[in-house]
């Protein structure tokens, strides 16, 4: 079984590991980090990422991010990145760390939870919808990688 509890500073390695062995362009149109980029830094505060852990070890994450930064966006928070360890899924850890940030985001006072997703993974995309999330919007081609053009579909999920 899994738990799942608030990052700490202690698991920054742990974190950039798994960053770097999650990383594919099934996931992110963004460059791999390079090997040794830290966790945390400017945009990312141990704060605002929950861990699962799985037999103790660290087994995915969940980045929830504040969005833009004006009084009028205040009531969404959006999640930024989650990843689970490859060794690790079909567990349901992802479910759990997505569960999570909407229980977090709503504890923050978050009316509506966003993010984004490659239109190609289909996994993804049904994990975020059996979380209640829908799709808002879709960004044709918004990414060229690997020689093909990739959507970019935007999900949310309301909150009571």
């Amino acid at each position: 079984m899994s738990t799942v509890r608030t990052a700490r500073a202690g698991d920054e390695a742990a974190l950039a590991k798994l960053d770097e062995r999650t990383w594919t362009t099934a996931v992110s149109p963004a460059p791999p980090p390079p090997a040794g980029t830290p966790f945390f830094g400017e945009s990312t505060h141990p704060e605002d990422v929950l861990v699962a852990e799985h037999d103790g070890m660290v087994a995915g994450y969940v980045r929830l991010d504040a969005g833009f930064p004006i009084p009028a966006h205040a009531h969404v928070r959006v999640i930024g990145g989650l990843a689970v360890d490859p060794d690790r899924r079909r567990l349901g850890i992802a479910r759990r760390l997505v569960d999570a940030a909407v229980a977090e985001a709503r504890r923050r006072g978050a009316r509506k939870v966003t993010l984004r997703v490659l239109g190609h993974n289909t996994a993804a995309r049904r994990l975020y919808e059996s979380a209640g999330f829908v799709v808002e919007g879709v960004l044709r081609g918004e990414f060229h990688v690997g020689g093909e053009d990739l959507d970019d579909v935007l999900m949310a999920r309301r909150l009571a």
